[in-house]
C-alpha cells in the first residue's frame, strides 16, 4: 500500500487541511492519508494550542465518513515534544511492506534543517511537498518531490484570530468542527 502520513498542530483542522490531503491522495494514488495531530510541536510556541483530546475529537469529526483518510493518535499519546522521527519509527514498525510518503506544505520547507534526525527522517520516506500560498518551492532538496495543489489561502493561526475577534469563520472549516468549537468555546 501507499500510505500518506500528514502532520500538524491542526489548531483547528480546516478545509485546506481536508483539500490538501485529498489532492495529495488523488494526485500520488495513494491508498489512504493518516493525520497524526502533534502533541507538542518542537518548534512552535504551543501556549495557543488546544487540548490535544479537542483537535483530535475535531480531526475524526471532520473526516467522518472518509474512508480514505484515518486519524492517528501516535503523537499525542506519547509525552512531551512530537518529533517526526519517533513517529515514522512507530509507523514504519507497523506499515513494514507498505510506502510512506511523508506530506508537508512549502511553508515547512525552510525548517528542514533544525528537523531532529532528518537524515535518518529522508531514509525512510518519500518527501512530498504541496503548494501553499505565499510559500513558493525554490531552492529544494532532491529528494522532496513537489506537488502542485489547489491553492486556498487559509491558516488556523487566521481562523483562532477570527474567533477572539468575535468574527465569522463558519465556511473555513467543516460544519461538525465549527458546531464543535462553539460548542466548546475553543479559542476564545
Amino acid at each position: 500500500m501507499k500510505i500518506g502520513i500528514l502532520g500538524g498542530s491542526f489548531n483547528p483542522v480546516h478545509i485546506g487541511h481536508l483539500i490538501l490531503a485529498d489532492e495529495v491522495r488523488e494526485k500520488l494514488n495513494l491508498d489512504k492519508i493518516i493525520f497524526v495531530p502533534v502533541a507538542l510541536a518542537p518548534h512552535k510556541d504551543n501556549s495557543d494550542i488546544a487540548d490535544s483530546s479537542d483537535r483530535l475529537k475535531m480531526l475524526k469529526l471532520a473526516l467522518k465518513g472518509n474512508r480514505d483518510c484515518k486519524v492517528s493518535n501516535i503523537e499525542t499519546r506519547r509525552p512531551g515534544r512530537s518529533y517526526t522521527i519517533d513517529t515514522l519509527k512507530e509507523l514504519k514498525s507497523k506499515y513494514q511492506r507498505d510506502e510512506l510518503y511523508f506530506i508537508i506544505g512549502s511553508d515547512l520547507l525552510n525548517y528542514l534543517n533544525e528537523w531532529k534526525d532528518i537524515r535518518e527522517v529522508i531514509k525512510m520516506v518519500k518527501f512530498i511537498a504541496a503548494t501553499r500560498p505565499g510559500y513558493p518551492l525554490k531552492n529544494l532538496p532532491d529528494y522532496i518531490q513537489t506537488l502542485p495543489i489547489r491553492a486556498v489561502d487559509v491558516s488556523a493561526f487566521e481562523i483562532r484570530q477570527r474567533i477572539k475577534e468575535g468574527k465569522s469563520f463558519r465556511y473555513l472549516l467543516p460544519d461538525a468542527v465549527f458546531n464543535y468549537i462553539n460548542k466548546r468555546k475553543l479559542y476564545r
